[in-house]
């Protein structure tokens, strides 16, 4: 299994894992972990990270149901265009069964904070990791830990340790290594 996030202290969590950062942003996020999967040819993908949400109090734990790319979601649209991404329904059951208290709900793709319409809980990378695994024909699924509401303007409130910690623990429980 590998095991993808946006940055290096989401992937610290996992000393002797599979790892790998794609970055930050649905579009470097895609690109990599495209790239990521041919090298590697990889039998899952985990996809973790924090995010934000709202009505969800923080560290609250996420399994995406589905990555929803919210900077081009168009309700009135009429020209064919991907929106969504699923995760494979065998891993998303495996990590329901090992974290029961999580939640399973649609994330927000979006690449500005804030931008997740349409979805109570946001991020920033979901739908570029899921669609690209999809493409290739690997199993994924999307972990999230909330930190924060996506409209709190000041960031000292968010809550990352608290999120990384609750991170950390439901990747033991999910004994990814």
């Amino acid at each position: 299994m590998l095991v993808v996030a946006a940055t290096e202290r989401e992937l610290a969590l996992l000393a002797g894992a599979d790892t790998f950062c794609c970055g930050i942003g649905p579009v470097e996020a895609a690109l990599q972990t495209a790239g990521a999967i041919a090298e590697r040819r990889p039998a899952a993908v985990l996809h973790v990270g924090i995010a934000g949400a709202h009505g969800i109090d923080p560290p609250a734990l996420v399994l995406g149901s589905e990555a929803v790319y919210c900077d081009i979601l168009d309700l009135n649209r009429t020209l064919p265009r991907v929106e969504r991404a699923h995760p494979d329904l065998v891993l998303l059951e495996r990590a329901r069964a090992a974290l029961p208290e999580a939640l399973v709900l649609p994330i927000g793709t979006t690449g500005h904070v804030g931008g997740g319409t349409g979805c109570d809980v946001e991020a920033m990378e979901g739908f570029g990791v899921l669609r690209a695994c999809e493409l290739a024909g690997v199993p994924a699924v999307e972990l999230r830990a909330i930190s924060n509401s996506p409209g709190e303007p000041d960031r000292a409130k968010w809550r990352f340790d608290e999120a990384f910690a609750a991170l950390a623990d439901a990747l033991k429980r999910l004994d990814v290594l």
